[in-house]
């Protein structure tokens, strides 16, 4: 069962206008996240993208069931059985047997499908199969439900992102020589601070105190 934080968020989502696979995407994540954390694992990203999906038809998200060209028959089944319950459309079984029986097989699965890379390869991979048209409408789309905040902060994320590559790719002697130019850059352009500055003037401003003025110093002298 998905936790409360999650059908929370993608309620949310809802009333902000965004579609049922980005609500779907909040128990994507949540299955992401208990699989990174060792509660479980997955055969393979998709298998991971998949109950996260299973999960949201079953919570009510409205996302219909893929198409007989596009999946397996067993996965299209499995698919519109989670959707017809969401829906209130059928009476989930309850085969706690089963249940149980899944956890156990999910649990020596590896963790590594949910790692950065084999997400970022999953993306591409389902990328890669949709047109043109279909990405720049997904990405208008997604410009205008995000907000001019949510917005800039995504760009800032991205600009961070892509400076740190381009550093990465760099040779490591232009970092380096760059990593001394703005070193040395640096040691010109510093100043001393309010307080050592502070210091100086009152060094300059106490007056310095001679042994021939001092009333000891003058007997001394006079005895001698």
């Amino acid at each position: 069962m998905p936790r409360q934080e999650v059908i929370r968020k993608a309620r949310q989502d809802k009333r902000a206008g965004k579609s049922a696979s980005t609500q779907a995407g909040e128990f994507v994540k949540d299955q992401i996240d208990k699989i990174r954390k060792g509660k479980h694992g997955a055969r393979s990203t998709k298998q991971a993208i998949a109950i996260g999906l299973s999960e949201a038809r079953r919570a009510g998200i409205d996302l219909p069931p893929p198409r007989k060209e596009s999946v397996k028959k067993s996965t299209r089944r499995s698919a519109k059985y989670a959707y017809e319950v969401g829906q209130g459309k059928r009476t989930p079984k309850r085969r706690p047997r089963v249940s149980q029986a899944v956890e156990k097989v999910l649990k020596k699965e590896p963790r590594s499908t949910a790692s950065r890379s084999a997400l970022s390869k999953q993306g591409k991979r389902a990328a890669s199969r949709r047109t043109a048209a279909s990405r720049s409408a997904a990405a208008r789309k997604a410009s205008r439900t995000k907000g001019a905040k949510a917005r800039s902060s995504a760009a800032k994320k991205a600009a961070r992102a892509a400076g740190a590559d381009q550093f990465a790719r760099r040779p490591r002697s232009e970092n380096t020589a760059r990593a001394a130019r703005s070193a040395s850059r640096a040691e010109r352009n510093w100043r001393p601070s309010r307080l050592s500055n502070r210091r100086s003037e009152e060094k300059k401003r106490k007056p310095r105190v001679s042994l021939v003025t001092m009333p000891a110093a003058r007997s001394w002298i006079s005895m001698t």
